[in-house]
């Protein structure tokens, strides 16, 4: 695993393996992708609710209620599901999986995990005008916008960040974890409305940024507003330390989702123990320690090992 933690000015308070390794962002970027609907007036406008841009920023598990959601949001803008350029899959959660599956129903749009994303940017789109066939597209007007966005928070050139297809089908940006924790110290702490309403969204409304057992869910439910976390696809980690003015991005380097979650909590640990945080990390880290470790079974079902972060961190400062 790599990690960087980050103080808002930039400065790299603690570091694991390789800050710099840069990697795409994924879903971790989706706060930030959110940000123009906010910014540029589009929330207000179509009079978003609290729970439709904290699942703008989240990878949802496609419950009942987010899928309410999802259809208010559309319906509100004046767009259908088919107007969505995400396929569907199957739930993240298992159950929720299994569930589906023993109904019989094929996941349409509407299931993705990232249908929140996707149609707060056709509500950006049609805010502006601008054709919502395409919005997806790297040329397309809402991506450059987001872009932009991306390089402002991350203090990264935009010349200089790496973009590819998403598995959800909009661009993905490729930044150092450097870049990306400084992006969440800079959104944790920030007053500028947008970056404030969104914080608020997730804080109030954390069953939106992911779902029923998820850790994003869990761990802000427990922190009350000192963390707020989000998951990205390939072993991505990101979260702030808004009391603190920290940022945290890792990555687990083979790509294992399962152990993305007990790294972020390992590394939390980690800061804990430093010493230095005003944020109520113990008392989180308590509340989800079920997710500390992850059992692995065999096919028999027996319990033969478990995965869980044993690495420190190096304090620079």
């Amino acid at each position: 695993m790599s990690a960087a933690v980050v103080l808002a000015d930039g400065s790299c308070l603690a570091q694991a393996g390789d800050p710099g390794l840069v990697t795409f962002w994924r879903s971790a970027a989706k706060p930030f992708q959110a940000l123009p609907v906010v910014a540029d007036g589009a929330a207000d406008r179509w009079h978003l609710s609290t729970e439709e841009l904290g699942l703008a920023c989240g990878s949802h598990s496609s419950e009942a209620e987010h899928l309410r959601v999802v259809d208010g949001l559309l319906g509100k803008i004046g767009c259908l599901e088919s107007d969505l350029a995400c396929g569907g899959h199957p739930p993240l959660s298992a159950a929720g999986a299994q569930h589906l599956a023993g109904l019989g129903i094929a996941p349409t749009a509407r299931w993705s995990n990232c249908s929140g994303k996707h149609a707060a940017m056709l509500a950006l789109a049609r805010h502006h005008e601008w054709p919502h066939a395409g919005y997806e597209r790297g040329d397309h007007p809402v991506q450059r916008r987001v872009m932009r966005e991306i390089a402002r928070w991350s203090a990264t050139n935009e010349d200089h960040i790496g973009r590819a297809v998403d598995g959800c089908g909009v661009q993905t940006f490729a930044l150092p974890l450097h870049a990306m924790a400084t992006a969440y110290a800079r959104f944790g702490v920030s007053t500028e409305v947008a970056a404030t309403r969104l914080r608020e969204a997730m804080v109030k409304c954390p069953f939106m940024v992911a779902g029923s057992g998820r850790l994003c869910t869990e761990l802000m439910e427990a922190a009350a507003g000192g963390i707020l976390a989000k998951v990205g696809a390939e072993g991505v980690y990101c979260a702030a330390l808004p009391l603190d003015g920290i940022g945290i991005a890792l990555k687990v380097e083979d790509g294992d989702a399962r152990s993305a979650g007990p790294a972020l909590l390992g590394l939390l640990a980690a800061l804990a123990r430093h010493g230095r945080l005003e944020s109520p990390v113990d008392r989180a880290l308590q509340a989800v320690e079920s997710q500390r470790t992850v059992s692995i079974r065999n096919t028999l079902g027996e319990v033969t090992g478990a995965l869980e972060s044993v690495g420190g961190l190096q304090f620079l400062n």
